[in-house]
């Protein structure tokens, strides 16, 4: 008993008969022998059958070892069936490889025939450039684009779009005479972008690109003007502290010139008592002349102390 119940676990286990008869009610042709190999090659049978039961009432024409095969790979058979059963109502041409080949790239296939049928916008985020009279502009588009099958393999995707647009957006509004002009216009920009081609390379087509807000930030040319007038202050600041330092240094050395001559001065004035000694001694000068001498300098001394005194009494009164 025991054998008979275990050989019949085993039975039942490696032969479902319950989805082989779903498969048979369904109009779907696999043999029992398919069924056991699938359990042998661990691959469970509800994951091709039914998917291939959707497929054949679809009226699609699909082969049990591709879609066991496509298992084998990692794919998701069930997806890739809904996406051909969605391609084909919605008239779409896709084959069966090319949606496998886009599932097993790691892309979702029934989104992307989804989305060539119903259009996806993508809403990019604030944009900033600054037209040629220095005003900035805010910019926030949205982009209508579609999936396109064939691209989506290899394509480039959402964000690189959103950066082609945002630096289609730039390009327009810097080569704007003025920022009024894009106020006053705003679809230019979508014109201007819609003709550099921004999906080529992409897995997608885009169909339109509208300008969703626009406002106006910053006058950033006065602020830069401001700057530079800033920075050339304070390089003519610098120079003029260069100019003064350099004079102070000149007074300074004027000052030490001077000080040096007065050394000069004095020592040649001393040498003037060495000079009337030799002379007494030599008898070149009398001492009638020497007497003379000094009389003319107790002169001198007398007028220059009166001429001081003038002087100080002068800037009193004034």
């Amino acid at each position: 008993m025991i054998i008979v119940i275990v050989a019949l676990v085993i039975f039942f286990y490696l032969v479902p008969v319950g989805l082989w008869i779903s498969a048979l009610a369904a109009g779907v042709k696999v043999s029992i022998t398919t069924l056991i190999g699938m359990r042998l090659r661990r691959v469970e049978p509800a994951s091709i059958i039914l998917p291939l039961v959707k497929a054949t009432k679809a009226g699609l024409d699909l082969d049990v070892g591709l879609l066991e095969a496509h298992y084998l790979a990692g794919g998701n058979v069930d997806r890739v069936v809904n996406a051909l059963i969605a391609a084909e109502r919605a008239g779409i041409p896709l084959s069966f490889e090319r949606a496998c080949a886009i599932d097993l790239a790691g892309r979702n296939v029934l989104e992307a025939v989804q989305m060539s049928v119903l259009p996806r916008v993508i809403e990019t985020p604030e944009v900033t450039a600054v037209a040629k009279d220095g005003i900035e502009l805010k910019v926030k588009a949205r982009v209508t684009v579609r999936a396109d099958i064939d691209r989506l393999v290899g394509g480039a995707t959402e964000a690189t779009v959103i950066a082609r647009v945002g630096e289609g957006i730039v390009t327009t509004i810097g080569s704007s005479a003025s920022h009024k002009e894009v106020l006053e216009n705003p679809d230019s920009i979508s014109k201007t972008v819609l003709e550099k081609g921004l999906d080529a390379g992409t897995a997608f087509e885009i169909l339109s690109i509208d300008i969703a807000d626009i406002d106006v930030g910053q006058n950033i040319g006065a602020r830069l003007q401001a700057d530079q007038a800033e920075a050339d202050k304070r390089v003519a600041q610098a120079k003029a502290e260069e100019r003064r330092a350099m004079a102070v240094a000149r007074e300074q050395e004027m000052k030490a010139y001077t000080q040096e001559m007065r050394a000069k001065v004095v020592e040649a004035e001393a040498e003037i008592p060495r000079a009337i000694a030799q002379a007494l001694r030599e008898g070149k000068l009398g001492v009638f002349d020497y007497y003379s001498l000094q009389n003319l300098q107790a002169d001198t001394q007398m007028r220059k102390s009166f001429g001081e005194k003038g002087e100080k009494r002068e800037d009193e009164k004034t």
